[in-house]
């Protein structure tokens, strides 16, 4: 019976952040569960859990470690609990800096592009188009 490192996430816009933490336990040989929390959709939550995971299932990286990954949608938690000697370990992972300032959030506002790039607008004031730079 396989066992799995378990990452649960809402995962809402897929970034370079969510590839670095999965990989901390895929390039140690495990596979990894990506359950994907079913949160009602609002401003910070603008996919439902089934187009989460159609679209995590089309990312290249989940394509290239498809035998791997498991992905399911869990109904929504609201902690993670365990008692004594359970046979399990719950492990945090440091991201480095320029990992740790990636967000979804920020993504979807358009402040920073999947890899945590700041996404700036140049404005001419003698020009009324808006030009896309990426820093």
């Amino acid at each position: 019976m396989r066992k799995y490192a378990m990452f649960i996430g809402r995962w809402q816009t897929w970034h370079k952040g969510h590839e670095w933490l999965i990989n901390q336990q895929l390039e140690k040989g495990k596979d990894v569960w990506v359950a994907i929390r079913d949160v009602p959709t609002d401003e910070n939550n603008p996919k439902s859990a089934h187009r989460v995971m159609m679209d995590l299932m089309e990312e290249p990286f989940f394509k290239e470690n498809i035998d791997k990954i498991l992905v399911s949608i869990i109904p929504d938690i609201e902690s993670v609990n365990y008692g004594r000697g359970v046979g399990y370990e719950v492990i945090y992972h440091q991201p480095p800096t320029d990992i740790e300032s990636i967000s979804g959030t920020g993504i979807r506002k358009g402040y920073i592009d999947s890899n945590g790039d700041i996404i700036a607008y140049n404005i001419d004031v003698n020009d009324s188009t808006t030009q896309e730079t990426h820093s």
